[in-house]
C-alpha cells in the first residue's frame, strides 16, 4: 500500500515540478538566470496573473453585474473616481522614484504587498456594495503603474552579456502575457465560486510577488553611475545653481592655477564668457517640450507609442459597450468581447515574440511603418465596419502597441546616455500610462455608434502619425550612418 502510495504521490508531483523545472529553463535561458533577469521574469509573471485577477473582479461587479445603461453610469463613475486622481499622480511616480534609486526591491514589493491588501478591501466592498471600491481600485491602478515605472528602470541593470534591451524587455513583456492569458480562466473560474473569490486569489499571488520582489539580485539597489533624466519643462538648476555650475567651477579653478599652468588656458576669461553665454543660451532651450537629456528620435517615439496607447485606452472601453449593446454577429455579449479580447492579445503576443527576433538599423521605420498599418485598419474598419474587421482591429493594434514599445526601448537603449537612462524610463513609461487615461475617457463618452467610434480611432492615430512621421524619418537617415545596429 505504501509503495502504491509512493507512486501515486510521484505521478501527481511530477506533473508540477516539471513544469515548474521548464518555465524556470525558460526564464533562466541566455544567461538571464546568472544576471538575475530570469527572476524579474517570473515576478513580471506574477505581475501579469495577479492584476488579471482583479480585472476579473472588477469587470464582473462593475461592468457585467448590471443593464447596459446602468453599467456604463459605473463605468464612468470609475473613471471619474480612479482615472482622473490617477491623470494628477501620475505625473510624479516617475520624478518620487527617481528618489529611491537605492530601494528598487522595496519598492516593487511595496507596490505588491498594497495590491494584496487592496484586493482584501475591494473583496469586502464587492460583498457589503461598499463605496471603498472606488478608492481602493484608485490604490491598485497607482501601486501597478509604480511596480511598471520601476520594473521599466530595472531592466537595463539585470542585462546579461551581449543582450540587447530590447530583447530583455520582449522577454519581460511575454512573461507577463503568457501568465495573463493563463490567469484570466482560473479568474473566471473562481469568480463562479463567488464574487470575491478572484479577489482572494489575487491577494494570494500578490503576497508572492512582495516576497519574490527581495529575490532579485542586490544591483537592482544600486544606482552608481546614474542621474535623473529631466523633462524639458524643468529648468537646467537645482538648488539655484546651474548644472553647468561644476564646469565653471573647474575652470575657475584652473585660471587661479599657477600662471605658468594657466598659458596652457588661453583667453580663459573669454572662454567662461562663452561657456556662461552657451549656458543661457541652454536654459531657453530647455523649455521646449520633450526629454531634455534625449534625442529627437526618442521624443517622437514616445509620441508615436502614446498615440497606440491612446487608441488602446480607447477601443476597450468604446468596444466594450458596444459589443455588450451590439454584438457579434451570431454571438452573445460575453463571447463578442472574448473575441476581442483574445484577438488583442494575440495581437500583443505576437508583435512581442517578433519584436524580440527582429534585427534592424532603424528601430524608427519600424514604428512608422506599424502606426501606418494601424491607421490603415482603422480607417477599413470604420468604412467597412462589421465583426470580422473590429476582431482584425483588435490584433493589429495589439501587434503595433507591442512592435512599438520594444523599438521605443530601442531607441532609449541607443540614445540615451547611461547615466540617465533609468530615469528615462520611468518618465516614458508614466507619459505612456497618461496617454492610455486619456484614451479610455474619449471612449466612454462616445456614442455606441460602430463607424463613428473607428472614425475616431483612426483619427487618433492619425495625429499621432502625422505628427512624428517627419522627425521619425530623419532621425532614420541620420542614424544609419551614423550609428551602431540595435539588436
Amino acid at each position: 500500500m505504501r509503495g502504491a502510495a509512493r507512486s501515486v504521490g510521484r505521478a501527481l508531483h511530477l506533473p508540477v515540478t516539471g513544469t515548474a523545472r521548464g518555465i524556470r529553463k525558460a526564464t533562466h535561458a541566455h544567461g538571464a538566470g546568472e544576471s538575475g533577469l530570469g527572476k524579474l521574469i517570473e515576478l513580471h509573471a506574477v505581475n501579469g496573473a495577479g492584476d488579471v485577477m482583479i480585472t476579473v473582479a472588477l469587470a464582473s461587479t462593475v461592468f457585467f453585474s448590471v443593464p447596459t445603461d446602468e453599467a456604463r453610469g459605473r463605468v464612468a463613475l470609475y473613471l471619474a473616481i480612479t482615472m482622473a486622481p490617477f491623470t494628477v499622480l501620475a505625473p510624479v511616480i516617475g520624478p518620487l522614484l527617481d528618489r529611491l534609486p537605492h530601494g528598487r526591491r522595496a519598492a516593487m514589493a511595496a507596490a505588491m504587498l498594497a495590491r494584496a491588501l487592496l484586493a482584501l478591501i475591494i473583496a469586502g466592498a464587492v460583498a457589503s456594495g461598499g463605496l471603498e471600491l472606488y478608492p481602493a481600485a484608485l490604490g491598485v491602478l497607482v501601486a501597478s503603474k509604480a511596480y511598471g515605472v520601476v520594473r521599466s528602470a530595472v531592466v537595463p541593470r539585470l542585462l546579461p552579456p551581449r543582450f540587447s534591451l530590447v530583447k530583455a524587455n520582449s522577454r519581460v513583456t511575454l512573461a507577463g502575457l503568457l501568465a495573463t492569458g493563463a490567469a484570466a480562466p482560473v479568474g473566471a473560474g473562481l469568480h463562479a465560486v463567488g464574487d470575491p473569490w478572484p479577489l482572494y486569489g489575487a491577494f494570494v499571488i500578490f503576497v508572492a510577488g512582495t516576497f519574490l520582489s527581495f529575490t532579485l539580485p542586490p544591483k537592482v539597489d544600486s544606482a552608481k553611475g546614474e542621474d535623473v533624466a529631466l523633462l524639458a519643462a524643468e529648468t537646467h538648476t537645482r538648488g539655484g545653481q546651474s548644472a553647468k555650475a561644476p564646469q565653471a567651477s573647474q575652470a575657475s579653478q584652473a585660471s587661479q592655477q599657477d600662471p605658468q599652468d594657466s598659458k596652457d588656458l588661453p583667453d580663459s576669461k573669454e572662454s567662461m564668457e562663452s561657456m556662461e553665454s552657451k549656458e543661457c543660451r541652454e536654459s531657453k532651450e530647455a523649455k521646449r517640450p520633450g526629454l531634455r537629456t534625449v534625442g529627437p528620435a526618442v521624443t517622437h517615439a514616445l509620441g508615436a507609442n502614446a498615440a497606440l496607447r491612446c487608441l488602446s485606452g480607447f477601443l476597450i472601453f468604446f468596444l466594450a459597450f458596444l459589443l455588450r449593446e451590439h454584438p457579434l454577429t451570431g454571438e452573445s455579449a460575453a463571447v463578442s468581447l472574448g473575441i476581442v479580447g483574445v484577438a488583442a492579445g494575440a495581437g500583443n503576443a505576437v508583435g512581442t515574440a517578433v519584436g524580440s527576433w527582429l534585427r534592424s538599423r532603424a528601430p524608427e521605420i519600424i514604428i512608422v511603418t506599424v502606426v501606418a498599418v494601424v491607421l490603415g485598419t482603422a480607417v477599413v474598419a470604420a468604412l467597412f465596419f462589421g465583426a470580422f474587421l473590429v476582431a482584425v482591429l483588435a490584433a493589429v493594434a495589439g501587434f503595433a502597441q507591442a512592435l512599438a514599445k520594444l523599438c521605443l526601448d530601442a531607441l532609449i537603449q541607443r540614445d540615451v546616455p547611461e547615466l540617465v537612462r533609468t530615469s528615462a524610463f520611468a518618465r516614458s513609461e508614466t507619459l505612456l500610462q497618461m496617454a492610455w487615461v486619456f484614451g479610455g475617457a474619449v471612449g466612454i463618452v462616445m456614442p455606441l455608434n460602430g463607424t463613428l467610434g473607428l472614425v475616431v480611432a483612426a483619427a487618433i492615430v492619425a495625429v499621432g502619425w502625422l505628427t512624428t512621421l517627419r522627425g521619425l524619418l530623419a532621425s532614420a537617415r541620420h542614424g544609419t550612418r551614423t550609428r551602431p545596429r540595435v539588436a
